[in-house]
């Protein structure tokens, strides 16, 4: 990916809403821009472009080296870019499923960047914070199951990293380190743009930045 396109996706990084307690802060974001339909690199959906309407979309893949309940997290927005450059649309992860991002009032657009809330410890993304707690375990997964996933193996990583026993014992014991409940009330965080590479960069650093945590750990 050029520099240019890292340039035009840093415009529009999200605003993420992090609850108070939350541990863990993102370490690294894949950049993705389309200017036509296409499936995502990096999540199981098509992504659709109308022409009439959206220029390009911008797919941020945001990396967190833990999820509260495992090792290794990530979690997507897409943002929809009109000709005149405004944000058109939006949508976010959600547990494997994805929502709208973007209000229907647009109150929660400041200029060109989207203000989303991060539901705490898990990632997961709402434009709404009132979603968060009819979550049946939105309290209980962020203490009492604090590290009992382990590490889990998600679609791109598929033959590329491996998980055990042992080593899901290892993350449960050092997660239950960082356990929590959640305040529900929430401070804004800008990803420094540093952080931004192409989405193909990222596949090839998650895999290190795994055992790079589980050498931490075992080492603890």
């Amino acid at each position: 990916m050029s520099v240019d396109a890292i340039k035009l996706a840093s415009q529009y990084i999200p605003i993420l809403e992090l609850d108070e307690h939350e541990p863990f802060l993102p370490q690294a974001v894949g950049v993705t821009v389309l200017d036509q339909s296409a499936p995502s690199p990096s999540f199981r959906r098509q992504i659709k472009l109308d022409p009439k309407f959206t220029m390009l979309v911008i797919e941020f893949a945001i990396y967190w080296d833990y999820d509260i309940q495992h090792l290794y997290d990530l979690e997507h927005v897409w943002v929809y870019v009109g000709k005149d450059g405004s944000v058109t649309d939006c949508e976010a992860s959600f547990h494997g499923k994805y929502f709208k991002g973007l209000l229907p009032d647009r109150s929660n657009v400041e200029g060109q960047r989207v203000k989303l809330y991060c539901q705490a410890g898990k990632h997961a993304f709402s434009p709404l914070k009132e979603i968060f707690p009819l979550i049946p375990n939105y309290s209980t997964c962020t203490y009492e199951e604090a590290g009992e996933a382990g590490l889990i193996i998600t679609a791109p990583f598929q033959g590329v990293i491996e998980t055990s026993e042992q080593i899901n014992s290892v993350v449960h014991s050092n997660l239950q380190r960082y356990r929590f409940r959640p305040s529900g009330r929430y401070s804004s965080y800008s990803i420094p743009e540093e952080l931004l590479m192409s989405w193909e960069q990222l596949r090839q650093v998650i895999p290190t930045r795994i055992q790079e945590q589980l050498r931490l750990m075992e080492s603890d």
